[in-house]
């Protein structure tokens, strides 16, 4: 018999959605995932899915308590996959192995801006040390399948062997396969508003008209949970509000060059997840990718991100990707960032409604742990209690300085700027490094005495007016429920 009346509603059918409605669904609620069959804005379905935390560590992410803990998050969900990946295929009852990768190669190039590249390096290597994780220094040269240009050739890598990777796709079928098999409830459609009653959610209502009831709502749509939440104004005001990381990567197929079985990728820098390219399918590998703060999410590529991504693949991963590679795929995602750079995790202040999301490169990888850990909170139990720093309402988390987030900021405009291959005049690089700084540091003082957002915000607010309103409109408001 249908019903629309559910034990939980979740908001959003990617990676972190759909893992929590299957474990939801495993402790007997009745659950409806609502979103649209085909993902649009999604970030899950372009993502090259690496399952890797170490690879990702910044030199400025290990300089806080924030940036450690949501590292340290990164570290438990990792340890998770293989159990995580055994038990989806169970349900499924195909035993099939969605890992694409063994392991991590990350090289550290002549490409990026040495300050930033060296010590993101060197992070990963301080990190892995800490943590006891394994791993080898290479010869980059053994690096068999790449073929970099000369002046882009790695002076440095080290092997991850732990640092897999899925195929994202198939991962996003046997999730939703699982659900269903469990008797969950799929709702192809979207969410437009949310209602609520004396102070606790109600029903969402869907854009057919449909009101889906449930006195439990869960916002796990990524970047489009923004547009849900500024349904219920009072609330949305008193959370850091999410933009997109827009990002392009390609599917490429290889045909005729090696078989590629590993990630191979650079550190972080120029305020994306570094170059990386992992093998997707028999002959076809995955590059990416692009980083770009939107205030909306985007659904088709700029022509200036594919050749930039395509321009670094050719240079700094294989000479012959120009002339042999063919690009079947063009792949659009849309990853939340939060206007602070930190996860929501949470219930807000109306009852009954949750979010998960604004985990920026992390949902996936994040989404055995977290799926877990919100299940317990949603059902009323006690959780892991280092989420509590993520919770939805607060103030701005500052893991920094002004002056390291403009630094920060500097680096990677400068980062950027190599990985685009400019060619400056010698004595140039001081002025331009000064001139970046200067102008970072004003707009800064000008946009609140208080808070700086972080370095890829800041940077993109002094370049799009709608991105510097919507921080200093928030700003506003946290001041007043402060002074409260």
């Amino acid at each position: 018999m249908k019903t629309n009346s559910y034990d939980v509603v979740i908001v959003g059918n990617g990676a972190l959605g759909l893992s929590l409605a299957l474990t939801l669904l495993k402790r007997k609620l009745r659950v409806a995932l609502v979103g649209e069959s085909h993902k649009p804005w999604a970030a899950s379905t372009a993502a090259g899915a690496m399952l890797g935390c170490f690879g990702e560590v910044t030199s400025t992410l290990l300089k806080s308590q924030p940036g450690r803990l949501k590292h340290e998050l990164a570290v438990r969900a990792t340890a998770l996959w293989d159990e995580w990946l055994h038990e989806l295929n169970d349900i499924s009852g195909v035993d099939d192995d969605l890992r694409v990768a063994d392991g991590t190669i990350v090289i550290n190039n002549t490409v990026g801006y040495s300050n930033l590249d060296d010590a993101n390096f060197e992070a990963i290597r301080h990190s892995l040390v800490e943590y006891n994780e394994p791993f080898e220094d290479m010869d980059p040269s053994e690096v068999k399948w790449l073929k970099a240009d000369s002046l882009s050739r790695p002076t440095k890598a080290m092997y991850i062997p732990k640092e897999h990777a899925v195929n994202s796709l198939k991962l996003l079928q046997k999730l939703e396969s699982a659900f269903i098999s469990l008797g969950g409830t799929l709702i192809a459609e979207s969410g437009v508003k949310i209602d609520s009653n004396a102070g606790r959610v109600h029903a969402l209502v869907l854009q057919s008209g449909e009101r889906i009831i449930s006195n439990k709502i869960v916002l796990a749509a990524g970047v489009k949970s923004q547009d849900l939440l500024d349904t219920v104004p009072d609330v949305a005001e008193r959370i850091p509000r999410l933009v997109s990381g827009y990002g392009v990567s390609a599917l490429v197929s290889t045909e005729g060059m090696p078989t590629l079985n590993n990630v191979i990728r650079t550190p972080n820098r120029a305020f994306a997840c570094g170059l990386h390219v992992l093998p997707r399918s028999e002959g076809e590998v995955y590059i990416g990718a692009t980083n770009v703060i939107s205030p909306k999410a985007v659904d088709t590529p700029l022509i200036d991100d594919v050749i930039f991504l395509l321009e670094c693949a050719h240079r700094q991963l294989r000479k012959d990707l120009a002339t042999n590679g063919r690009i079947t795929k063009l792949q659009v995602g849309n990853r939340p960032v939060s206007l602070d750079g930190f996860p929501l995790l949470g219930e807000t202040d109306l009852n009954g409604l949750w979010i998960m999301t604004g985990t920026y490169r992390d949902g996936l990888t994040l989404s055995p742990y977290l799926s877990r850990e919100m299940a317990k909170l949603i059902c009323g139990e006690a959780a892991d209690s280092d989420l509590e720093m993520f919770k939805p309402v607060r103030s701005p988390i500052q893991p920094l300085t002004r002056e390291e987030v403009i630094q920060e900021a500097v680096e990677h405009m400068l980062a950027t700027g190599y990985e685009s291959d400019w060619r400056i005049p010698s004595g140039w690089h001081h002025h331009i490094e000064h001139n970046f700084f200067t102008e970072y540091e004003n707009f800064a003082k000008n946009l609140d005495p208080v808070y700086t957002p972080p370095a890829d915000l800041l940077v993109a607010s002094t370049n799009n007016r709608s991105i510097m309103k919507i921080l200093y409109k928030y700003y506003s408001a946290v001041k007043q429920f402060e002074t409260v």
